[in-house]
């Protein structure tokens, strides 16, 4: 996705940094270590902010560091990685609204010129009615001769969603697997462009729970990360197995 998004950039305000693959753990690392880790070293330096008691805000070279992550499992591991970094780290950056995660699409739906964008698979149920709806509203005003059999949306999409391209034969629905999938132009247009995109805001409301959950989920002590997942294991969404 480095390099879609490298192209598809606004040049002028927008810079891209892609990192290989998953960054250390710095909640289970000496700092020695995670200042030798190269993905790591990179991000300090793209920031400018150095780190530690070296640490000045005033340096920050960007307004918003947006987290880009592929919507699984692979993902969520990588997002968690990096937040716990800038907590740890950069807290100064969370505290003061700086950090922002993408919310790149899940789905596009299409029928003729109208689209749509869908952002979680509520979304996609929602939006399968109303492209139900347009299909039948577009079929009703052909001539007889011209109409053909058409499946609805909701009745195709469970057979061909895992495909990159579901297509029916009312509306297209395609399922974004990861955002290297995207071209430079749909990343800008979906995920990049300021007047369209969709971010969260990353903050802080409890800094000692932030902190005991950062330690349990990321830290070295095992049981007690076991039974957070048991005590909270009901509540899980979007469980990718």
């Amino acid at each position: 996705a480095g390099g879609s998004a490298k192209q598809g950039r606004d040049r002028n305000f927008q810079a891209i940094l892609p990192l290989r693959g998953k960054i250390l753990n710095v909640e289970r690392a000496r700092i020695d270590k995670m200042l030798a880790n190269n993905e790591v070293k990179s991000l300090i330096i793209a920031l400018g902010t150095n780190i530690g008691e070296q640490f000045v805000y005033d340096d920050l070279r960007y307004d918003r560091v947006v987290i880009m992550t592929d919507a699984d499992v692979d993902g969520a591991h990588i997002r968690t990685l990096l937040l716990t970094l800038f907590y740890r780290y950069f807290p100064e950056l969370v505290q003061k609204g700086n950090i922002y995660i993408a919310q790149p699409p899940l789905y596009k739906i299409q029928f003729g010129k109208d689209f749509e964008y869908v952002y979680s698979d509520d979304e996609l149920e929602v939006a399968k009615k109303k492209f139900d709806k347009l299909v039948a509203d577009r079929k009703s005003k052909r001539p007889a001769k011209q109409q053909k059999k058409e499946t609805p949306v909701g009745e195709a999409a469970s057979e061909e969603m895992e495909e990159t391209q579901s297509q029916t034969s009312g509306a297209l629905i395609q399922r974004y697997k990861g955002l290297g999938e995207m071209n430079p132009a749909r990343l800008w247009e979906t995920t990049m462009d300021p007047m369209t995109r969709k971010m969260k805001q990353v903050h802080i409301e409890d800094a000692e729970k932030a902190d005991d959950v950062f330690s349990v989920l990321m830290g070295s002590d095992v049981p007690s990360r076991k039974k957070f997942i048991q005590t909270h294991a009901a509540s899980v969404k979007n469980l990718d197995i």
